[in-house]
């Protein structure tokens, strides 16, 4: 299993989306996040670094402009996804990579802060902003 260290470029890329109500609230995860061919599309018109800032973690070791490099996705490359994050803390919980968990964790209240998620809301609500 890989070490992980939090990426801070993608911890303030993620805050600065949802800051501007760039996140879906409501979304299958295991449809919308980025495959290859969806990742290869975006590597051809955007540099590696505009990569990195969507995913929560950098692997230690792996080698710089490469996929290996970043773990960790939580967005389409145009928006937050609220099921990214919680797909990130769950795995990261999982793999007990804490420093990510606690990451992702932080970034999911703050999604739900911004975007007026509270306890006493509906659960089957479907907001979506973007």
């Amino acid at each position: 299993m890989p070490d992980y260290t939090v990426n801070r470029r993608a911890l303030a890329h993620a805050r600065r989306l949802i800051d501007a109500r760039q996140y879906v609230l409501n979304s299958d995860w295991g449809e919308v996040q980025p495959r290859a061919k969806e990742e290869n599309a975006f590597l051809k018109s955007h540099a590696w670094g505009e990569y990195a800032q969507w995913h929560l973690g950098r692997t230690v070791g792996a080698e710089d402009g490469t996929k290996a490099r970043y773990a960790f996705v939580y967005g389409d490359f145009r928006r937050i996804h609220r099921t990214g994050l919680i797909a990130c803390e769950y795995r990261a919980a999982e793999w007990r990579h804490k420093a990510i968990e606690l990451a992702a964790h932080n970034l999911l209240q703050r999604l739900d802060r911004v975007s007026g998620i509270t306890a006493r809301s509906r659960s089957g609500s479907r907001r979506s902003s973007g």
